[in-house]
C-alpha cells in the first residue's frame, strides 16, 4: 500500500480500518436472514440481473429492536387507498433510515419527477468510481467527470454556466447538506461505493430538502448495522493507474447497530497532470431507545489530493487529448481538501405520525492552487425538523408532511499569488457568512381512493454577508437577503398498484452563491448591484410503472425561467455570471427497462433473458427573446442524450452484454452559438457473475472504440476556434473488481 498511498497521507485509512476491526469485535452478527432478491425500483435503474432472481420468503415480523435482519420485500410499490398501507409510519428495521424499498414508496407519493438508485444497480457491475456511475440511467441527469472525482452535473439544465463545480443542485449524504450554506457543492466527498441506495428528486420535487433550485437535490444513504450484509470488502483496478480498495463492517447487539466503510483509491489519470488519490470514511450508530423511538450519529471524513489538467482547445481535446493545459503545469494548479462532518438524527413513530429532527456540522479545508492559491475554511452546521402524518380523516387517507431546515455557514477566504504551485503574497481576504432557513409544508388529499391532490409550498429566507479583510482594492464588503416563496400542486393517480400517472405545477427560487460575480463593481451582494435569485416556473406531466418483464419513467416539463443565472458576458476569457431576462427550459425524460427475450437457453425453472435498458433524454433550452442573444440555444447540454446497455443475465448470476453512450448531434458552448463540441457514440462491453450471494466479479470496458470525444465543455458568452474550454473524455479504458460479502 505504500507505494500506492502515500504515507503522509495513510493516516486516515489507518483509523478507518480500526474502526472496521472495532465494529467486526463489538457488532458481533446475530443469525441473519439474507435475500438474494432486492425490489424493482423505478425504471432504467433497475439491475437488470435482478428480473431473473427469485422472490425471498417473507419472515414473520419481528419487534423493530430485535437484532435480526429483516429479508427484503419483493413488492415495494406504493398503494394508496383509503388505508394508508404505505404509510411513513411502516418503518423498519431501523426507523431513522428507510430500507430501499420504504424510500421507494416514501419518493413515489412524489407527483413528478423522481428516482431511486439502489446499490446493487452499478455497484457490483462496474467499477463505480464518480458519480456519473450512479446517476448513469437517470433520465434527465447529464453528468460527465472532467477530472479526478470532479463532474459536470446538470439536472433539467441547472447550473448550465456554472464552469467550475456545482450549483443548482443540492447534494446530501444521509439529510445532512454537502454543499456549503451558500449553494456551493462538489462531488470530491461522494464514495459510490458507501451507499445502499441514492433518491434523485428533480427540480421542486425536492421540497422537503428545502432545495429551492432548478435541479432540484440528490440524497446519498449509507447502510446501517439492520441491513443485510453489513460486512465486505472489495479491490477494483483498471486503466490509467486505477486502484481501489474498499471494506464495511456493522452489526447489530441488542438495541445497538452500528456501520462503517472506508475505501483508498488512487489513479494516475488519462491526461497528463490528472493524478490523485483519495481516502473515505463513513459511518453511524444507531440506538432504540424503545421501538418506536430511535437515534443515530454520523460521521463522515474525506481527504483528497488530486491534480487538475485544466481545460483546452478543441482541436487539442480531439487530436491530443492526453495533453494538460500549460497554465496547469506550471501552476501546478490542483484542488485539494480535507472534510469532517458530523450529525445526529431522531426519530420518534406514534400511530400515524413519524416525527425526525436532528443537527449537522462540517468542517472543510480547501486547498486550491489555480489562478491563485486559494485557501478556505468552511464552517457549516444547522439542523433539521420534519413532521409525518398519514392517516384516516372523515373516510378520507390524508398525508401531510411538514419541517423546517437550517443552514448555516462561515468561510474564511484566503487568496494568495500562486508561485509555481507554491503560496506567494496575499492577494484577497474576506470573511463570507450564509444563513438559510427554509419551512415547508405538503398535504396528499386522496379525494379518490386512488387519486391524490398534492399541494404545498416552501419559504426560504436566505443571507449573504461579505466582510472584506484586503482593503488595498478598496472595500468590497457588502451584505443582502432573500425572502422567497415556491408554491406547488399536482396530482397523482395510482392506476394499479405497480402503474402510477402525475402532474403539476411547481415554482423554484435559486439564490446566487458567492461564486457568482456582478457586471458592476464589488461582489454580487451590494445593494444596487446585486445578483437577482433565479425564478421559474415548471409544468409536468409523466407516468412510471412496472410490470414483470417490462419498467418505464416517463416525464415532460417546460420551465419558464426569469432571471436565469448564466454567462452574458466574460472579462479576461472567464465567464461572468449575471441574471437573463427570460429562458426557457422544456424537454422529454424517458428510461424503459424490457425483456426482449425469455428461455433463451433455461428451460426449466428461472428464466435467463435478454434485458434491454435505455435512459433518454430530450434538452430543449434556449433564451427567449434576450435583447443580446435573442431566442439562442443556451450552451453547455446536449439536445439529445441516450444511455442503454442489452445484457444477456442467466440466473446462475452470469451476465454480459454491450452498453453504449450517444450524442448524436453538437451543442454550442458560448451564448453567441458560434461554436459546438462534437458528436461521439462510445461503445462499452462488461460481464460479471453476480447471483446476490456473498461473491462477485465483474470485468468492463469502456469506449473500446478509443473514440477521442469531449465529455463536457465550459461556458462562456461569445467563443472562438482557440477558446480552451473542452476537457477531453477518458480512452479506451478496462476494469476489473471483486467482492465478498457476508
Amino acid at each position: 500500500m505504500s507505494s500506492a498511498f502515500p504515507r503522509s497521507r495513510r493516516h486516515l485509512l489507518v483509523h478507518a480500518t480500526a474502526l472496521v476491526s472495532t465494529c467486526l469485535v463489538v457488532l458481533p452478527a446475530a443469525a441473519q436472514s439474507r435475500s438474494s432478491d432486492s425490489p424493482l425500483p423505478p425504471v432504467t435503474v433497475q439491475a437488470p440481473d435482478q428480473a431473473a432472481r427469485p422472490a425471498p420468503v417473507r419472515p414473520k415480523p419481528r419487534a423493530a429492536s430485535q437484532s435480526t435482519r429483516a429479508v427484503r420485500s419483493a413488492a415495494p410499490a406504493a398503494q394508496p387507498s383509503a388505508a394508508p398501507a404505505a404509510s411513513e409510519v411502516a418503518r423498519g428495521p431501523a426507523l431513522t433510515v428507510l430500507t430501499v424499498q420504504q424510500a421507494l414508496r416514501d419518493i413515489e407519493q412524489t407527483p413528478g419527477g423522481v428516482a431511486l438508485v439502489p446499490a446493487n444497480a452499478y455497484r457490483n457491475s462496474t467499477v463505480s468510481n464518480t458519480i456519473k456511475d450512479i446517476l448513469d440511467y437517470v433520465p434527465g441527469v447529464f453528468a460527465q467527470p472532467k477530472w479526478g472525482d470532479d463532474t459536470r452535473l446538470s439536472i433539467r439544465g441547472s447550473g448550465l454556466s456554472r464552469n467550475f463545480h456545482l450549483r443548482g443542485v443540492q447534494l446530501y449524504m444521509d439529510g445532512i447538506p454537502i454543499n456549503t450554506a451558500d449553494g456551493y457543492g462538489d462531488f470530491q466527498e461522494i464514495d459510490p461505493t458507501a451507499y445502499n441506495y441514492v433518491s434523485v428528486y428533480k427540480g421542486a420535487n425536492a421540497l422537503q430538502f428545502g432545495a429551492n433550485s432548478l435541479g432540484g437535490a440528490i440524497n446519498f444513504v449509507t447502510k446501517t448495522g439492520r441491513d443485510p450484509f453489513p460486512n465486505g470488502v472489495s479491490v477494483d483496478a483498471g486503466a490509467f493507474g486505477y486502484r481501489r480498495l474498499q471494506a464495511n463492517a456493522g452489526g447489530v447487539n441488542g438495541a445497538w447497530d452500528g456501520y462503517v466503510t472506508a475505501s483508498a483509491q488512487a489513479a494516475d489519470g488519462f491526461r497528463n497532470h490528472s493524478d490523485g488519490q483519495a481516502y473515505r470514511l463513513s459511518g453511524n450508530v444507531g440506538y432504540q431507545i424503545t421501538p418506536d423511538i430511535e437515534t443515530r450519529f454520523y460521521l463522515n471524513a474525506n481527504s483528497v489530493r488530486q491534480k487538475i489538467p485544466g481545460s483546452v482547445t478543441k482541436d487539442v481535446a480531439l487530436n491530443s487529448p492526453q495533453t494538460a493545459a500549460a497554465n496547469n503545469i506550471a501552476l501546478d494548479q490542483q484542488r485539494n481538501i480535507d472534510t469532517v462532518r458530523l450529525a445526529n438524527k431522531t426519530t420518534i413513530r406514534f400511530e400515524d405520525t413519524v416525527v425526525d429532527f436532528g443537527a449537522f456540522g462540517v468542517d472543510r479545508h480547501l486547498m486550491h492552487p489555480i489562478f491563485q492559491w486559494l485557501d478556505y475554511r468552511y464552517q457549516d452546521y444547522g439542523g433539521f425538523a420534519k413532521v409525518t402524518d398519514d392517516r384516516i380523516i372523515g373516510g378520507y387517507r390524508n398525508r401531510l408532511v411538514a419541517g423546517v431546515n437550517l443552514l448555516n455557514g462561515r468561510i474564511d477566504n484566503k487568496q494568495y499569488v500562486n508561485v509555481a504551485g507554491n503560496k506567494g503574497a496575499l492577494a484577497s481576504s474576506s470573511l463570507d457568512k450564509s444563513t438559510n432557513t427554509s419551512v415547508y409544508i405538503e398535504d396528499s388529499f386522496y379525494f379518490l381512493q386512488n387519486v391524490a391532490l398534492v399541494g404545498g409550498t416552501q419559504f426560504l429566507h436566505a443571507t449573504r454577508d461579505r466582510r472584506d479583510r484586503f482593503l488595498s482594492d478598496g472595500d468590497q464588503s457588502g451584505s443582502t437577503e432573500f425572502n422567497l416563496w415556491s408554491p406547488k400542486g399536482g396530482l397523482l393517480w395510482q392506476i394499479d398498484p405497480n402503474w402510477q400517472a402525475f402532474a403539476n405545477i411547481s415554482r423554484s427560487a435559486e439564490v446566487p452563491s458567492f461564486g457568482e460575480s456582478a457586471s458592476g463593481p464589488g461582489i454580487p451582494f451590494i445593494p444596487f448591484t446585486s445578483i437577482r435569485p433565479q425564478r421559474a416556473t415548471t409544468y409536468e406531466i409523466g407516468t412510471r410503472g412496472r410490470r414483470p418483464d417490462v419498467t418505464w419513467d416517463l416525464s415532460l416539463y417546460r420551465a419558464e425561467i426569469k432571471d436565469e443565472l448564466l454567462c452574458l458576458y466574460s472579462a479576461f476569457g472567464n465567464c461572468n455570471v449575471t441574471n437573463a431576462d427570460r429562458t426557457m427550459h422544456q424537454g422529454v425524460e424517458a428510461g424503459l427497462g424490457v425483456t426482449l427475450f425469455k428461455h433463451l437457453f433455461e428451460r426449466a425453472g428461472a428464466p435467463d433473458r435478454l434485458w434491454l435498458n435505455m435512459a433518454y433524454t430530450l434538452n430543449d433550452f434556449r433564451f427567449d427573446g434576450d435583447a443580446k442573444f435573442g431566442n439562442n440555444l443556451l450552451p453547455g447540454a446536449p439536445r439529445h442524450y441516450l444511455r442503454a446497455e442489452l445484457l444477456y443475465k442467466n440466473p446462475n448470476g452470469f451476465y454480459m452484454g454491450p452498453n453504449v453512450e450517444w450524442v448524436p448531434q453538437a451543442y454550442y458552448v458560448d451564448s453567441a452559438n458560434t461554436l459546438q463540441t462534437e458528436p461521439y457514440a462510445l461503445l462499452g462491453l462488461k460481464a460479471g457473475i453476480d447471483n446476490g450471494g456473498p461473491y462477485s466479479i465483474y470485468i468492463e470496458g469502456r469506449n473500446l472504440l478509443d473514440k477521442s470525444y469531449i465529455a463536457s465543455a465550459s461556458i462562456i458568452d461569445k467563443a472562438n476556434a482557440n477558446s480552451p474550454l473542452f476537457e477531453p473524455g477518458t480512452g479506451r479504458a478496462v476494469y476489473a473488481g471483486f467482492k465478498a460479502r457476508w
